[in-house]
């Protein structure tokens, strides 16, 4: 057919404009709007979160903030239990003998998905840092100690819930929220109880906070482990008789020495010597050295890998009068991206369309480890990290923030892939 050049171009703006409204609907104006209203509450709430300290090895004030996302929760119909994780605890050569409760709250629906959120109310910070830096507006940003990681990751999750309570929406089965204390402890209490329950739920939704600068989903998180050496000599005098003592730090620099190398750049396996400690005095041949390494792994198999390597090379002894301790620790294990996860962020970015946002969602390893991992390690379900707000000076002290701008289309996503999810049109 022979269209004159005005009609062409008018059917050429029409077949366009078609093909944008099916790339990108328009968005569900309840939910948009109720977001809107749930801003300056979830600011408000940041404020109550931020203005208590819950350190990982604080336990008042963990106990404090537990209690307050318990109260929250059970405000809007949650069964509530705070979880003692002390029994079923990873202990670390850093862990501490008592651990923070978790926060854990079952909502009941009509439907039959299962869907968890988690994140975590505990921080690096120590007592008595709060009075440097209190809550703050200024501009587009809030600022305060742990407000990017992860109160942001909370306050989110509770106006979430929220939005889909004013809502009445209700076509779950189950919506579990999950809020621990030792997170940045590397989980050693709460471990367990999230990849128990990664492994009931048929969608998890971690709430750690996307970059100021590239806002984006993660599908991959890299597997944190250690390697502690530890090495016991005999002390003797370095000048009149060096040759009766056993020289624990030449045994140390052996051992680092034969496993420079254990690195994999094929399989992003890396292995590195960070720390090492020997002797008291310099005329004294030292009796006790140590050293750690840090292990980042891009698959929970390479943990074995490494694991092997390091027990079968520390047997290979310089001194053999020397006694040699090797600790390895599996401190947060990687989070591998799947199929269903990368449904679940594919449909994610379309609904982020519907405001007018690109968000960015790949299986690249990005930042560093997080609880998702511990809720993907025995699941063939869709977990996906980072839903919580744009941040930026997560362990700074002195300038962490999140994007008040970030507020509405973030809580925009988390009610809407709640509610896809429920109804089976989130793409897996």
């Amino acid at each position: 057919m022979n269209f004159s050049r005005p009609l062409r171009s008018f059917v050429l703006g029409a077949v366009c404009a078609a093909w944008l409204g099916m790339a990108a609907a328009a968005p569900d104006e309840r939910i948009a709007s109720l977001a809107a209203k749930e801003k300056p509450a979830l600011l408000e709430t940041l404020k109550q979160l931020v203005s208590i300290e819950s350190g990982s090895r604080d336990l008042e004030g963990l106990d404090k903030i537990a209690n307050l996302i318990a109260d929250r929760l059970k405000a809007m119909g949650g069964q509530v239990e705070l979880v003692d994780t002390n029994a079923d605890a990873y202990r670390m050569e850093d862990t501490p003998e008592k651990i923070g409760k978790a926060v854990r709250a079952t909502f009941k629906g009509t439907g039959t998905k299962k869907i968890m959120l988690i994140a975590h109310m505990d921080t690096v910070y120590q007592i008595g840092m709060l009075n440097k830096q209190q809550f703050r507006i200024d501009g587009d940003k809030a600022y305060g100690l742990g407000i990017a990681d992860d109160k942001q990751g909370v306050a989110v999750i509770l106006h979430a819930v929220a939005l889909l309570k004013a809502l009445d929406f209700k076509d779950y089965g189950t919506l579990t929220v999950l809020i621990n204390g030792d997170e940045e402890i590397s989980s050693p209490g709460s471990r367990n109880l999230i990849t128990r329950l990664g492994g009931e739920h048929d969608a998890v939704m971690s709430f750690e906070g996307a970059s100021v600068r590239e806002d984006k989903l993660s599908l991959a998180t890299a597997g944190i482990a250690s390697v502690s050496l530890n090495v016991t000599g005999k002390a003797s005098h370095a000048g009149s008789a060096p040759e009766l003592g056993v020289n624990a730090l030449y045994e140390l620099s052996h051992q680092i020495l034969q496993m420079r190398d254990l690195s994999d750049p094929a399989t992003g396996l890396k292995m590195n010597w960070t720390v090492s400690k020997s002797g008291s005095n310099r005329n004294v041949i030292p009796a006790q050295a140590s050293a750690q390494a840090d292990v980042r792994v891009l698959k929970v198999a390479d943990y074995d890998r490494i694991e092997k390597q390091v027990q079968e090379r520390v047997k290979k002894q310089l001194i053999p009068e020397a006694k040699v301790e090797m600790t390895f620790e599996r401190r947060r294990p990687p989070l591998e991206a799947n199929d269903a996860a990368k449904a679940m962020a594919a449909h994610a970015q379309g609904v982020y369309k519907e405001l007018g946002r690109e968000l960015g969602a790949d299986d690249k390893v990005a930042g560093g480890g997080t609880d998702a991992a511990f809720a993907g390690l025995k699941t063939k379900a869709p977990v996906v990290e980072r839903f919580g707000l744009q941040g930026f000076g997560a362990h700074s002290a002195d300038a962490e923030y999140v994007l008040v701008d970030s507020i509405e289309p973030r809580l925009y996503l988390a009610a809407r892939m709640v509610m896809d999810i429920s109804r089976g049109k989130a793409g897996f």
